[in-house]
């Protein structure tokens, strides 16, 4: 046995080989074997699907945000400070709360009991100094994100509407159309109204009666019964109804409509129907009764 033949594994006395050569590099099955014009056009197609980094998207991303922000401050959703004590203990001074102002543009109007914003009537804020505010504050509040510093606005709870008669006597509780109000909302120690008692007064129709819960501490309607609007709030001055206290979140809490504006009776409309409705139905028993007497003259 030749050493050489078992080291090379190639024995002389073999007959020729049975294994065939592979296909040519670069042009098999094997996708690692393709061509370089295919690789190449394999990359730029992965290139091309690659999407773009996050860095570039974040312009884009931050410009839809304040898009959507600007369009639910809008129409949606605002958010207001609260400047002051008028509307202690439910609201306390620097909570901010969420204002629907969507309601308002499907022609709903306040209702009693509702906590609203609203633009000065008619110079009820004249006097009272304008918070200062910076560039980037400004931005934030025209967007909606922050609560604006220099938007003259009110907010108060709507006692009567357009209609009611309101009034409130010294010593009494205030009474909307001859009912009177059970208030446990007002400040602890305050009277309904001893500090300045009022009406009665009829409400105009497009206007609504606002008073402070602090009734000691809220320059609300009855202080501006010789203005304009004699006191009343124009419903097209509403920028909506607060329906959440939404910071600081240890304060977080809904703005209910108390349970005596549900009260039997206290409606304007409520007041009139037994009336109206003993009319509607005398008309047709008074009618009936002159035909039956109409026969009877006639047959006689």
């Amino acid at each position: 046995m030749n050493v050489s033949d078992v080291a090379g594994g190639a024995r002389s006395d073999q007959g020729p080989s049975t294994t065939r050569p592979g296909p040519a590099a670069g042009y098999g099955s094997d996708p690692e074997g393709e061509a370089p014009e295919a690789a190449g056009a394999r990359s730029t197609r992965a290139k091309a699907k690659k999407p773009g980094s996050f860095w570039k998207e974040l312009p884009l991303l931050i410009g839809v945000a304040l898009v959507l922000a600007l369009l639910i401050k809008t129409f949606l959703v605002q958010a207001f400070s609260i400047p002051s004590d008028s509307m202690q203990n439910t609201l306390q001074q620097g909570d901010r709360v969420l204002v629907d102002k969507l309601t308002p543009w499907f022609g709903s109007e306040p209702e009693r009991g509702e906590v609203v914003v609203f633009h000065d009537p008619a110079g009820w804020l004249d006097g009272e100094p304008t918070p200062s505010s910076n560039a980037v504050q400004k931005f934030l509040s025209f967007v909606g994100l922050m609560p604006s510093a220099e938007e003259k606005d009110l907010i108060k709870r709507t006692i009567a509407v357009g209609g009611d008669t309101v009034e409130c006597r010294k010593g009494g509780p205030v009474k909307v159309n001859g009912k009177a109000l059970d208030e446990p909302y007002i400040y602890p120690g305050n009277s309904a109204c001893d500090d300045m008692p009022f009406g009665p007064f009829k409400v105009p129709d497009g206007k609504i009666w606002v008073m402070g819960d602090h009734r000691q501490d809220s320059s609300d309607s009855r202080y501006h019964i010789n203005d304009a609007n004699k006191g009343f709030v124009p419903v097209d001055k509403v920028v909506g109804r607060a329906v959440v206290v939404a910071w600081p979140l240890n304060r977080w809490a809904t703005l209910p409509v108390p349970d005596t504006f549900d009260q039997p009776g206290i409606s304007a409309a409520g007041a009139v129907a037994p009336g109206a409705l003993g009319l509607a139905g005398a008309v047709p028993l008074v009618l009936w009764r002159r035909r039956r007497l109409t026969a009877g003259r006639t047959a006689g």
